[in-house]
């Protein structure tokens, strides 16, 4: 993890804060290791990554802009995450052929107004050896609309552990 996850969550939090969704985008994981991943676990990859992940993280980010925002200029200070939580999902877990490295409610940490406030990255995947968001809100969530993952004063609680 270390200082590369702190890094693109840097940056996805500038992209977030400065309204460049699009270059928010290149911090989600990649559509060719999702399709990888799920052939032959769930029908019509592809579609679920086009229609579910990607229309949930663009609905997410402007949420998460909108949040921001309208408290005023932010700065990044940094992120909080249990290294404890992260954990190797086997092949065949998840409804996945491939492995991977998962971490969960990674918590970007920002100065609003002299107040420190934090948000959560609901969850994130290594690939490569790079991490990236593969859900920016809760997952699942009651309805198709952008959510904030747990909003908190001051830098919150990293995690739970678990998941996919």
């Amino acid at each position: 993890m270390g200082a590369s996850l702190t890094s693109r969550m840097s940056t996805l939090f500038h992209d977030i804060a400065l309204n460049s969704l699009p270059q928010g985008e290149k911090l989600f994981f990649p559509e060719s290791a999702y399709v990888t991943m799920k052939t032959g676990q769930i029908p019509y990859p592809a579609s679920d990554y086009v229609t579910r992940l990607i229309g949930f993280y663009r609905l997410d980010l402007t949420a998460y802009r909108s949040y921001l925002v309208s408290r005023g200029p932010a700065t990044f200070l940094g992120i909080n995450v249990n290294r404890a939580d992260a954990a190797w999902i086997r092949p065949g877990w998840c409804e996945n052929t491939i492995g991977y490295w998962h971490v969960p409610g990674v918590r970007l940490v920002y100065r609003q107004r002299g107040v420190v406030r934090s948000v959560a990255v609901a969850s994130l995947i290594s690939w490569h050896g790079v991490w990236y968001v593969v859900h920016l809100g809760p997952n699942p969530r009651p309805r198709n609309v952008g959510t904030v993952d747990v909003p908190s004063l001051g830098r919150g609680v990293a995690g739970p552990a678990g998941g996919c």
